[in-house]
């Protein structure tokens, strides 16, 4: 004691002095001491040794046993003072009095583990909350973690467990989340010690064997089937003779484990089982049985080796398979691309045209503004004239086109054709070229007989049509009339063409003006720059324009009964509507008359 830690001195020390509700707290730094002396094995065991000697694990024992529901940190606490006290017996070497360690203070300790995992398991099923379900089902956990720990450390501690009242307690139970977790814990106790099956006495073997052939044919939730299969294929191959067991004292066993839990996700180990229970039937079914195995067998390899020949073979119809797969994804991209490309430029083709239209509109407006009230229709006029010629245009283009795309099959056989007629005409030229001349023959004459009678016919010929003859003067005359008619033509076409480039000046003009005029801007936002386009140099002209000017407005302001009879009430500075008019026409527009 002399060489005893230091932690581990002053942590009894406390623990003697403390009250009895501030010791768990204090227990729980065990963990941390444990912790802190792991790096090494020695002072592990060292540390150990020095818990044990001053009879903390005994006060953690004594904690367990009370009401925690009271103790600081409540079952939270317990479920740590179990994990501290499993790894403080885990690897201990008790060299003063071993068998009151072995014989009395595991077994005491095992039997408190099993009580706290019992009334963690009562909590947890009587629990309404998620929050405490969940709470309580960690802790149930811990402490069974602990149980493992605890019996992989000593061995001798399997059979304890499985004659334990509050282990079978624990498993006879049908709440499913603890029953599993119990039947992983005598999975575990199994694996780690095979033989406790044949230290335990007959009425505890019973006892588990019963309770989970109970849960094979009381439930349908296959946690708890694959975990009871599991369970008992695991007993059946650490003792054959619980196969005979099972066989004579469930003699319906195979019959349920076949019919309701087969399909659920765990056949492999149900499959096992079967052939361990089959095995066992007398009068030779159990050697037909495994003959049957083997011929199972032998077919399995057959036939996977005719799998994987018939796989090495499939490489190729893979890679085209694959090749296929993409090229069709590839081309549904594509397919998709281009319809979004379509969509969205459908869209773009659809607002261009609605800002153009706007635009229009506008350019409309503005104009309007521009014109005057009696000018107004005119412009219109023009405006639905060239509409109706851009209308017919695009028409006219959309047909052509239409009709050029219905006869270009016509056309493209067309050329075929003639390029075929023009090789077909080389070829025979040139094979008219290649043939030998033929040796001439001078044609067969003709007889005296015959010449005397084609001269007669020529004679009556010329006699009944005569040669009509002019003379000079008329021939002379008739030049003359051809040189004049040909003067007048071409003074005619020089005036034409004079006329039409005036034409063509003019309409230059116009568009001119009227493109002026669309563009001006309106007269809150006229400025003296755009004053300047549409003054003309010319006094004369500037003249006529503000006189014109001065007349619109005088008719403007006349009253409505001069407006209605305009004729009775003339006046000498008051114009009628036609020279109004007349004045209107001579208006100066973009700087010329």
């Amino acid at each position: 004691l002399a060489t005893a830690d230091p932690q581990v001195v002053a942590l009894a020390a406390q623990v003697t002095e403390s009250r009895e509700q501030d010791i768990p707290p204090l227990l729980l730094k065990l963990k941390g001491i444990l912790q802190s002396g792991a790096l090494r094995y020695e002072e592990s065991n060292k540390i150990k040794q020095d818990i044990y000697e001053y009879d903390l694990p005994r006060y953690c024992m004594l904690v367990l046993r009370q009401d925690h529901s009271r103790v600081p940190g409540g079952w939270a606490t317990a479920a740590q003072l179990a994990e501290i006290v499993s790894h403080c017996c885990v690897g201990l070497e008790v060299k003063e009095d071993p068998e009151e360690f072995y014989k009395k203070f595991l077994p005491s300790a095992m039997d408190n583990l099993l009580l706290l995992g019992r009334r963690l398991q009562a909590r947890f099923i009587r629990a309404i909350k998620d929050e405490e379900k969940q709470d309580f089902l960690h802790w149930f956990r811990t402490v069974t973690d602990a149980i493992c720990w605890l019996v992989g450390g000593h061995v001798q501690l399997a059979a304890c467990v499985l004659q334990n009242d509050h282990f079978l307690q624990l498993l006879i139970n049908d709440d499913v989340e603890t029953a599993t977790i119990i039947m992983y814990v005598l999975h575990s106790i199994l694996r780690v010690n095979s033989a406790v099956l044949l230290q335990v006495d007959e009425e505890t073997l019973h006892s588990v064997l019963d309770e989970l052939v109970y849960k094979l044919s009381s439930t349908t939730n296959p946690v708890v089937g694959s975990a009871a299969t599991k369970l008992l294929l695991v007993m059946a191959k650490c003792c054959k003779q619980l196969v005979k067991l099972l066989t004579a004292r469930y003699k319906g066993l195979k019959g349920l484990l076949s019919k309701q839990w087969t399909g659920k996700g765990f056949d492999r180990n149900l499959g096992q089982l079967l052939d361990l229970l089959y095995l066992e039937q007398p009068n030779g079914k159990g050697e037909m049985l495994r003959q049957h195995q083997a011929a199972c067998i032998i077919q399995a390899m057959w036939r996977g080796f005719q799998t994987r020949k018939r796989l090495k073979k499939l490489p190729q119809a893979v890679t085209i398979l694959q090749r296929t797969f993409r090229t069709k994804r590839e081309q549904e991209l594509q397919q998709l691309q281009k319809a979004q490309e379509d969509e969205a430029l459908k869209l773009q083709v659809q607002l261009q045209r609605q800002r153009a239209m706007r635009l229009f509109h506008e350019r409309q407006l503005a104009i309007l503004e521009i014109i005057h009230p009696c000018q107004v229709n005119k412009y219109m006029e023009e405006i639905e004239g060239k509409s109706a010629l851009a209308i017919q245009r695009f028409w006219r283009g959309h047909r052509a086109r239409r009709n050029f795309h219905q006869q270009r099959q016509s056309l493209k056989e067309h050329k075929a054709a003639v390029i075929i007629q023009r090789a077909a005409c080389k070829f025979l030229e040139k094979r008219r070229r290649r043939r030998p001349l033929s040796p001439w023959k001078d044609p067969k004459g003709l007889a005296d007989e015959q010449r005397l009678a084609l001269q007669q016919k020529v004679d009556d010929y010329i006699k009944l049509h005569p040669a009509s003859q002019m003379s000079e003067e008329v021939g002379k005359e008739l030049h003359m009339q051809a040189q004049q008619k040909l003067t007048q033509f071409l003074l005619r076409s020089r005036l034409d063409q004079i006329t039409a480039r005036r034409r063509e000046a003019l309409l230059a003009q116009v568009n001119t003006d009227v493109e002026l005029l669309m563009n001006a801007p309106g007269l809150e936002e006229t400025t003296e720059k755009d004053l300047n386009v549409f003054v003309s140099q010319s006094v004369p002209v500037a003249t006529k324009a503000r006189q014109s000017h001065n007349t619109m407005l005088k008719y403007t302001c006349w009253p409505w009964w001069k407006k209605l009879e305009e004729d009775e009430f003339m006046e000498e500075d008051v114009f009628p509507d036609d020279a109004l008019n007349t004045e209107l026409g001579t208006l100066f527009v973009g700087g010329r008359k």
